[in-house]
Parts: structure tokens; sequence; C-alpha cells
């Protein structure tokens, strides 16, 4: 899956056994590009934050991600 696919900013592909490592790449890669102040994964984190406001708008967003994973 992409960064852009993981609700980033880029097109940097990650791969994972598993949809909790793809997670944990996708985060690591958001911090570095927050230190980076790279300005579109900073606007893309605030969507993020917006999306986290509501616990179950959250949930559903991260249940679609994995299903995404696993179908491919």
């Amino acid at each position: 899956m992409t960064c852009r696919q993981l609700g980033g900013a880029c097109d940097k592909e990650f791969s994972a056994a598993t949809f909790e490592e793809i997670s944990e790449q996708s985060k690591q890669h958001s911090i570095e590009m927050y230190k980076l102040a790279d300005n579109a994964h900073l606007e893309a984190m605030k969507e993020m934050q917006n999306l986290c406001k509501d616990p179950s708008d959250y949930q559903k967003w991260f249940q679609q991600k994995r299903a995404e994973f696993n179908a491919l």
C-alpha cells in the first residue's frame, strides 16, 4: 500500500505481512515527514487528526483500510 492509500500525501510504497506492520511503517514515515516539516504530509496529518475526533468515524476508516490491505 502507498502512503496516500493509508491517508498520507505521497506514493511511497509500504509492504508487510500484516496490517499492523504496514500501519507501523506508515507511522514511522509520518514521523519522518513531520520532522522534515513536509507541507503535504502536515496537511494529511491535520485531516487524520480531524478524523480521529470522532472515534466511530476513525474506527470505520481504520476497518476500511484493513479490508483494503487484506484484499491486496
